[in-house]
């Protein structure tokens, strides 16, 4: 997303809004097996919820992951 930068004075500068990425590791008990994916602070936040295997089988369900 891009936005602009406004200075005191009311300048305004362009630059850009990036996500909030993590690299983390999950288990994943079914497998036995650790996988390690880049997700989002609310991506985090849906797989405390829900659970990495649920959230697994939804990414896979919209296309996110192949």
């Amino acid at each position: 997303m891009t936005g602009n930068n406004v200075s005191h004075s009311n300048r305004r500068t362009k630059r850009k809004y990036y996500p909030n990425l993590f690299v983390k590791k999950f288990f994943i008990p079914e497998e036995g097996s650790w996988i390690t994916l880049k997700v989002s602070a609310a991506g985090l936040r849906n797989i405390n919820k829900n659970g990495i295997t649920a959230s697994l089988n939804e990414a896979i369900d919209k296309g996110f992951i192949k």
